[in-house]
């Protein structure tokens, strides 16, 4: 195993968690109330939850040889209580990037803080390439020798599907994991109130079939995609395309204006299936974050 980067930060970082300490002796009288979902590009998310608490979900960086840059920058160093992440893949993993309290690698099992439980169910990551536009099992054979496809794949082709339950409700991250888990991961993230879903015009992760098929069997109230190509955070040779005529396809859609949605389970309680896409909206100042040098 090479040794490819220097670790993470927080040595250096001049922030504690005295937040933590204080959120620790409140208790959160009430497991309703108001959850924001504030999209910060790729398949990255902060969820916060009615008490406070903030988790950010697979923040980004750019492929570590620096060869193959997917970002204009890497992912803002961003405050947040919590940070976690789907699977050790550059697109997912920089959780190095966060200012945070508590970081979460690949999360198996649960973990609890506040009025947030954290779910962790193990997986693998996609490795079906039919709808895509590139074989990635055929390619990562060819130039790395490596074999993805499960049981016997790296532990970097492995998925940790995600479940936070805040608010009343109960919201799936996909990471990129493959579309047909075994019986055992349906049972167990049962019902899902918001799924957000890897969806862009490559098929990069999954087809379109396969969306329809995981939607189909969720049955959550909301689906909101990520992992898509955004013109001015992802650059063109990640090869990621955008999901608009994914969402343009479906019935039942809101396309955002802002980077962020206030949730409640009221709220929630008339829809099934409808798509949120918060498109280029991003959660951070993205002009600020293109002129910073490289």
């Amino acid at each position: 195993m090479k040794d490819i980067d220097t670790g993470l930060n927080v040595w250096q970082m001049t922030s504690n968690h005295n937040r933590m300490i204080e959120l620790q002796k409140a208790s959160a009288t009430t497991n309703d109330g108001v959850v924001e979902i504030a999209y910060f590009g790729s398949s990255a998310f902060r969820i916060t939850s009615p008490m406070g608490v903030s988790v950010m979900v697979d923040p980004w960086r750019n492929h570590p040889s620096r060869k193959w840059d997917w970002y204009f920058h890497d992912f803002p160093i961003t405050e947040v209580d919590i940070g976690i992440s789907t699977h050790a893949h550059f697109d997912h993993d920089a959780l190095h990037r966060l200012d945070a309290h508590v970081l979460l690698d690949r999360l198996i099992g649960q973990y609890t803080f506040g009025d947030v439980t954290i779910s962790g169910f193990a997986d693998k990551h996609a490795v079906d390439s039919t709808y895509a536009l590139y074989d990635y099992k055929k390619i990562s054979k060819f130039f790395n020798n490596v074999d993805i496809e499960p049981p016997n794949n790296p532990r970097s082709w492995d998925n940790c599907l995600l479940v936070l339950e805040v608010g009343e409700m109960r919201i799936l991250h996909w990471g990129d994991n493959r579309h047909n888990p075994p019986e055992n991961i349906w049972s167990a993230l049962g019902h899902i109130d918001i799924a957000l879903l890897p969806i862009d015009a490559s098929q990069h992760v999954m087809g379109y079939i396969h969306t329809a098929q995981i939607i189909d069997t969720l049955k959550p109230r909301v689906v909101i995609p990520h992992h898509y190509y955004i013109w001015d955070v992802v650059q063109r040779q990640s090869t990621l395309q955008t999901c608009q005529d994914w969402v343009e396809a479906c019935k039942q859609k809101e396309i955002l204006s802002t980077s962020s949605k206030l949730y409640d389970q009221k709220g929630l309680e008339n829809l099934d299936r409808v798509v949120h896409y918060f498109g280029d909206n991003v959660a951070f100042d993205k002009e600020k974050w293109l002129q910073q040098a490289l």
